[in-house]
């Protein structure tokens, strides 16, 4: 639709197009539902205006039946689904009044803590005033319990025009039965203010100018309660949507395959499933365990049969054979931290066979064998060889460990001061401080130490506590040289496991550090609400990535040794690379406020209908205005799981804040093969036909802050412009507002309506994407698609905190067994 040409005769016939008329029946007036003569005056004359006469003739009141209209206007509520059953809502209401009232009185400003709308004061300030209004009550000084009890049972009555009237007297404050422009502008400003949308809550005098051109076109300077219903017709009733997903989930149980209909034979093809679904983990695991478990047989059984074990017994047997295991988990706790190494295995035919995407927890998990190996190790040194070579009799220790000793009996503190002693302790006190600021609570810095102690938490400190593990490897060596009972060096074997793990950790390092360190410039720079940074780099020659990838960043400004890692936002066919930085630790906070100084004043300005934002990019003199920005080095690109997107038929991506950023990529990329040949000078004809990719793309983008919407604005609209077949299909959520029917964002929602049918924008986002509000329902998600894609292979790709991770693996797995559609599940947490 044209909006230069939009007549107000074309407002009228564009409302009237878009009302879904109803299904009506005669019900006589008199055949109200039995409490509505206990209703208050005000509500009974409300219900007896509600017939309408049209060129003079009287129209009798029409009962509904259950149309799709009358669901979404039953889905208006004022409390939240989940208060629980009516009874002990209440009591808990009761419960919150006797905390809150004085002098057996309820004030205006505790009724939203009362009723449970805490975090929505100036609303519950609203519909205070308005149920005070219905039920006549001066309610200047407070409410008393009889009365909250009346307001509470209008708020949760289930009669759909109870709830409808409310909502309109809440806008309706001068209690005249009209609502002026100013009163829907008051509404929308409340409305935004319990949302969280400041940028809505700007412009709430054009969308409120917006509802009174639609809905009022005979310029009367007022709408009517029947105008407000119509519109409120539109709201999609979550609950049609949870009645649909109980029916088929009914009608899935009567269409249960054979192999799952007896316990044993439901037993077996489930396994065989995971099997099926994890065997490349099984047989990683399998082998990796068979091999600690071989070693350790092997060196149980060896010192079993050494004389040695006269006198020390099964205690040395055990420590020597935990000793093996750790010899090799030392070792081999180095190649999944190889990440150049693992980015050029991913791409050969491991890569099918390995799962390179756990490298990380198989880090954690060899860590984890460490420090079972180092507790046996140690304590049946400590506890009991130590004890028994100190009380061994003179003679029998001199016949069989006197050469291993020099002839020369031990005492228990000679044996702890020895080389072998030392250099144990020290690894255990190095090992203990590396792997305490690694685990979760540290290293998020989830525990709040005090002051003298508040920098162990962190990231930069689990980083360079890390680094004392190269002296830990060090003193590995050295006291698996300096060995009591082994005296021949081909013997002592620790230094044989670890050099070649070693040497291609070593030669890694610092081959990415002199070769594969790029200096980059910056093009542009932007810091966004909500605390991200985004940074737009030239690209380095030769620096060819897929979509998915990550890269290390470093700014020699702050530190000359901390590098962070960051998923690439830009596509591979980009003339440039871009990150966005996320300010959550000390170094990004350092890196945002480093750049926030080179802003210049004049670019600092708020952009007229965007959240404000603070933007620099190179100007002609392009020496000068480097200088002005901090020192970027970039090192990468590294494997990800998202970058194997392209080997299925379909794409799920899931991006919780931030998390969108890997996708966001691959997103890029799929449209500049969607995009007009015209636009894509870097692509030869050739390139762009054998160009292959999933057929269709579903980005779901979960944040609950409106100005993460900034970040890739431009990225939704290309899509919008450029994707006429459909190819992504984008669902933005926004999580600080209301679930749609939620009278706190009903006329947010009406808003939202009109303003993306008559401009194509979006009031929350201001993209052409429409925003949802609230959370998915994730099984409706993953049913539709499975529905929708049969016998496809779909690759879910989730980017955020861990919080999801295991609703969203349950459900690939359950669909991929109940349905003919197979859902792949990688994630990447952070």
């Amino acid at each position: 639709m044209d909006n230069a040409k939009l007549t107000r005769g074309d407002s009228v016939k564009w409302i009237l197009e878009s009302i879904e008329i109803d299904q009506m029946v005669d019900v006589p007036i008199d055949s109200e539902q039995p409490n509505t003569a206990a209703r208050s005056p005000r509500l009974v004359s409300f219900k007896a205006n509600s017939m309408r006469k049209r060129g003079g003739v009287a129209f009798s009141k029409m009962g509904r039946l259950n149309s799709g209209a009358s669901r979404g206007l039953n889905s208006l509520h004022f409390l939240d689904k989940n208060m629980g059953k009516e009874g002990d809502a209440w009591k808990a209401v009761e419960k919150r009044f006797n905390q809150y009232a004085i002098d057996g009185t309820l004030s205006r400003e505790n009724f939203g803590a009362c009723i449970g709308m805490g975090d929505s004061k100036e609303f519950a300030g609203e519909l205070f005033d308005a149920l005070a209004r219905r039920r006549g009550i001066s309610a200047e000084n407070g409410i008393t319990r009889e009365e909250l009890r009346e307001f509470w049972e209008d708020v949760s009555d289930q009669d759909l025009d109870t709830r409808l009237h409310i909502f309109f007297d809440m806008c309706d404050k001068n209690g005249d039965g009209k609502l002026s422009e100013d009163e829907v502008k008051e509404v929308i400003v409340m409305s935004a203010s319990a949302n969280k949308l400041a940028n809505l809550k700007q412009h709430a005098a054009t969308y409120a100018s917006l509802i009174m051109e639609e809905l009022d076109p005979d310029h009367l300077g007022y709408i009517e309660m029947w105008q407000l219903e119509t519109l409120l017709r539109g709201m999609v009733s979550s609950e049609e949507g949870n009645k649909i997903t109980k029916k088929t989930q009914t009608l899935a149980r009567t269409m249960i395959p054979k192999q799952y209909r007896t316990p044993v034979s439901k037993f077996v093809s489930r396994n065989s499933e995971k099997i099926h679904e994890n065997w490349r983990r099984i047989w990683v695991l399998t082998l990796w365990l068979c091999v600690n478990f071989a070693l350790f047989a092997w060196k149980f059984r060896q010192w079993k049969q050494k004389r040695a074990f006269e006198v020390m017994g099964y205690c040395l047997c055990l420590a020597k054979a935990a000793g093996e295991t750790l010899k090799f988990n030392m070792a081999l706790i180095l190649l999944p931290v190889c990440r150049r190494t693992l980015t050029k295995l991913r791409e050969t035919f491991l890569g099918t066979m390995i799962p390179f995407d756990d490298n990380i927890n198989f880090h954690k998990l060899i860590a984890l064998a460490i420090v079972i190996g180092t507790c046996v190790h140690t304590g049946m040194h400590a506890t009991c060889n130590f004890l028994k070579i100190t009380s061994c009799p003179s003679n029998k220790f001199m016949s069989i460990l006197g050469p291993g000793f020099s002839y020369r009996q031990p005492s228990y503190d000679d044996l702890l001061h020895s080389i072998p002693g030392i250099t144990g302790i020290l690894m255990i006190v190095f090992m203990a401080f590396s792997f305490t600021l690694a685990t979760h609570s540290f290293r998020r810095n989830v525990i709040k130490l005090p002051w003298p102690l508040h920098h162990l938490a962190g990231f930069n400190s689990f980083w360079y506590a890390h680094h004392l593990l190269v002296l830990v490897y060090v003193l590995f060596i050295i006291h698996g040289y300096f060995l009591f009972l082994t005296r021949e060096w081909y013997k002592k074997t620790t230094w044989m496991y670890l050099v070649i793990p070693m040497l291609l950790y070593a030669s890694e390092r610092i081959y990415t550090t002199n070769d594969h360190s790029h200096r980059v410039d910056i093009i542009k720079a932007i810091i966004y609400t909500g605390n991200v940074l985004a940074l737009y780099m030239s690209k380095p020659q030769g620096f060819k990535y897929n979509s998915g990838m990550y890269l290390f960043v470093k700014c020699p400004d702050i530190s000359n040794f901390e590098w962070h890692p960051f998923s690439i936002t830009s596509a591979p066919g980009d003339d440039y690379l871009s990150v966005h930085i996320r300010t959550l630790g000390d170094w990004t906070t350092e890196l945002k406020k480093r750049f926030a100084q080179a802003f210049e004043p004049q670019d600092a300005q708020p952009r007229s209908r965007n959240l404000v934002r603070m933007e620099t990019r190179a100007n002609s003199n392009y020496d000068q205005s480097q200088a002005r920005f901090p020192k970027i080095v970039i090192k990468g690109p590294y494997g990800a799981p998202a970058q194997n997107y392209k080997k299925y038929d379909i794409l799920l991506l899931i991006g919780l804040g931030i998390g969108a950023t890997p996708f966001i990529s691959i997103l890029k990329d799929l449209l500049n093969t969607i995009r007009p040949h015209d636009t894509k000078p870097d692509l030869t004809e050739d390139e762009f036909c054998d160009k292959k990719g999933p057929e269709r793309a579903y980005f779901y983008w979960v944040t609950r802050e409106q100005g993460s919407f900034e970040w890739f604005k431009g990225v939704m609209d290309d899509i919008a412009e450029y994707d006429h077949d459909h190819v992504i299909e984008m669902h933005n959520y926004l999580t600080s507002v209301y679930e749609e029917g939620d009278a706190r964002s009903a006329l947010i929602a009406m808003v939202q309506s009109l303003q993306h049918a008559k401009n194509g924008v979006d009031v929350v986002s201001e993209s052409r994407i429409r925003t949802h509000f609230a959370r998915p329902n994730w099984r409706k998600v993953f049913s539709q698609l499975a529905n929708t894609h049969r016998s496809s292979r779909i690759g879910v790709f989730y980017c955020g905190s861990a919080t999801l991770t295991k609703p969203l693996k349950k459900l690939c797995h359950e669909f991929s067994l109940n349905t003919s559609t197979r859902f792949h599940f990688h994630k990447e947490n952070f």
